[in-house]
């Protein structure tokens, strides 16, 4: 199911979201197939689970949108589809500064540093363990939706400066004053 997308200004998005421990796999296997759908239908790379308005600890990424851009296939062994359930990361290696958007914070792109490679334990689908190494554009995907598990988004790694500058549009974002063609949810939606 196509879930709205929880839009900046939501204290969902900056709160630290909960381990999954479930006993009952067709609400996992809900919940993973809402946040596919959600992100195909918004054309996204990776949404997280608190994004949907869901505080748990679980984030998808297709990575095929990068494959003609980047040849990851053959020093690291990743999905082109991944489910990580409970992630935890070691980044390391040096800054890496590019451009990055949010499908909670659209129509904004700000250059963000972040390491270039990463490590990240998780679980996939199935609740199999799973460690990855992952470098480039990936690890900063994965960077980007670990954040939202943590609370923070893109913005909160801007300067004092540049977050200044952007507070109007954020705030405009916040109350509802924004095309998407998308369906998003708002905190503080004017009428």
């Amino acid at each position: 199911m196509i879930r709205p997308i929880v839009a900046y200004g939501d204290p969902v998005l900056k709160k630290r979201a909960e381990q999954i421990i479930t006993n009952d796999p067709n609400e996992l296997k809900s919940l993973i197939t809402d946040l596919w759908e959600t992100m195909y239908n918004a054309k996204g790379v990776g949404i997280a689970a608190p994004q949907i308005g869901v505080s748990r600890s679980i984030f998808v990424a297709d990575f095929s949108f990068f494959k003609e851009e980047e040849n990851f296939f053959e020093d690291e062994l990743i999905k082109l589809k991944q489910v990580f359930i409970n992630p935890s990361i070691k980044e390391n290696g040096e800054d890496f500064n590019y451009p990055e958007g949010c499908l909670s914070i659209p129509n904004i792109s700000e250059d963000v540093v972040r390491k270039n490679s990463v490590k990240i334990n998780f679980l996939d689908e199935n609740l199999l363990s799973q460690e990855i190494n992952c470098s480039g554009i990936i690890a900063r995907v994965i960077q980007h939706e670990y954040d939202h598990l943590q609370g923070i988004l893109f913005t909160d790694k801007l300067s004092y400066k540049k977050r200044k500058e952007i507070k109007e549009e954020l705030n405009s974002i916040s109350v509802g004053d924004v095309e998407v063609k998308y369906k998003m949810s708002f905190l503080n939606k004017l009428d």
